[in-house]
C-alpha cells in the first residue's frame, strides 16, 4: 500500500512539473509582438532597417521555437520565454533607433533647406547686379527662370518637410542649392570678366 502511495506521490508530482512547463508564456509572446510593430509605427523600416531585420529576426527564431514546443510532448517553454525577451528588446531597440534616425532626417533635411534659401538668396542679389555688358538677356532670363525653379524646389522641400518626408525634402533642397550655386557661379564670372 506504501508502495502505491508513493507511485501515486511521485506520478502526481511529475504530472505538476510537467503541466507548468507546458504552458506558452503568452504575455511575453505579446509584449515581443507589440514592441516589433511599435518599431514598425515609428518608420524603423525607413529610419532603422538593419535593426528593424535583427528584430524580426529574434521574432522569427521565438515562432520557431514556438513550432518547435507545439510539436513536443512534453513542452518546456523555457527557451521560448528567453527568445520573447530578446525579441522584445530587439524591437524597443529597433523603434528607438527609428526615433532617432528620424530625428536626424529632419535635422538635416531642415539644415539643407535653410541652406538652400540662403544660397538662393546669395545668386538672387547677385544676379540682380549683373553686369548688363558681360552678361545677355537672354542668360539673364535663363538665370532668372533657373532661380525660379529654385524658388519652387525649395517651397516643395518645404511641403515635404512638413509632410515628414524628410529624404524628398532634402533632395528637393540639393537640387534648389546646385540651380543656385551655378547661377551665382556664372554670376561671379561674369563679374570678374568685366573687371578685366
Amino acid at each position: 500500500m506504501r508502495t502505491k502511495l508513493g507511485f501515486w506521490a511521485l506520478v502526481l508530482s511529475i504530472a505538476a512539473t510537467t503541466a507548468g512547463c507546458g504552458s506558452p508564456p503568452t504575455a511575453a509572446i505579446d509584449e515581443a509582438k507589440t514592441a516589433l510593430d511599435q518599431a514598425v509605427a515609428a518608420g524603423a523600416g525607413q529610419y532603422a532597417a538593419e535593426v528593424l531585420k535583427a528584430a524580426q529576426e529574434a521574432q522569427v527564431a521565438l515562432e520557431a521555437e514556438l513550432k518547435t514546443q507545439d510539436a513536443n510532448w512534453l513542452k518546456t517553454y523555457t527557451n521560448a520565454t528567453k527568445l520573447a525577451a530578446t525579441a522584445k528588446a530587439a524591437g524597443e531597440r529597433a523603434a528607438s533607433s527609428a526615433t532617432a534616425g528620424k530625428a536626424k532626417a529632419k535635422a538635416e533635411a531642415t539644415a539643407a533647406v535653410g541652406e538652400a534659401k540662403k544660397l538662393l538668396a546669395d545668386a538672387q542679389a547677385l544676379l540682380a547686379k549683373a553686369p548688363k555688358g558681360k552678361v545677355s538677356a537672354a542668360d539673364l532670363a535663363a538665370m532668372k527662370t533657373d532661380l525660379a525653379n529654385a524658388a519652387t524646389a525649395i517651397t516643395d522641400a518645404e511641403a515635404a518637410l512638413g509632410g515628414e518626408r524628410f529624404a524628398d525634402a532634402k533632395a528637393k533642397a540639393a537640387s534648389a542649392q546646385s540651380t543656385a550655386t551655378t547661377v551665382k557661379t556664372a554670376v561671379e564670372t561674369a563679374q570678374g570678366a568685366k573687371k578685366r
